[in-house]
């Protein structure tokens, strides 16, 4: 049996985003929304079962001392996918610009609609919805725990601005 992977190898970040779940799920696969919340440069991403998830990013101008320059590529294979609770994509590699690739690792984006405060169903443009993402995967080493001390800082400024575009 394997043991799971510490708290600290594991990114867990949620918001809470007024809009509907698809809108969210959209945000994640179109290139257009990816370049607008998370500065995506270019994007091969497939929302279905064995759809194709890489996402690439400009290379830093600095460099970290462990990871060298950041951006480059996060790559996986979308495993499962539903239109209104999220999906899981496995086999997910970092591919920073100057160095050897990270993973492998597992992202899975989950969409859990938020009730109105009196249980009731919210109409469309008064719904939210709660964003969870999990991304985990760790090899012992300085370059991993590097890796997901700067990716949990990325993954929540990433989120914040996914609230922004989405809200507006």
């Amino acid at each position: 049996m394997t043991k799971p992977p510490a708290a600290s190898h594991i990114v867990d970040v949620s918001i809470e985003i007024k809009c509907t779940p698809g809108r969210v799920l959209k945000a994640f696969f179109d290139h257009d929304a990816l370049g607008a919340w998370w500065q995506v440069r270019n994007s091969v991403t497939t929302p279905r079962a064995l759809g194709a998830y890489a996402i690439e990013w400009e290379p830093t101008d600095f460099r970290d001392d462990v990871l060298g320059r950041l951006g480059g590529t996060l790559r996986g294979t979308v495993m499962q996918y539903d239109a209104a609770r999220g999906f899981f994509v496995a086999d997910v590699f970092h591919l920073p610009p100057d160095s050897e690739p990270i993973g492998p690792m597992a992202l899975e984006v989950t969409l859990t609609p938020v009730a109105a405060a009196d249980g009731s169903t919210v109409p469309d443009a008064d719904q939210s919805v709660h964003v969870r993402i999990q991304q985990m995967g760790f090899e012992e080493g300085p370059r991993w725990r590097r890796y997901y001390d700067l990716v949990r800082g990325g993954w929540e400024r990433a989120l914040r601005s996914l609230k922004m575009l989405l809200e507006k």
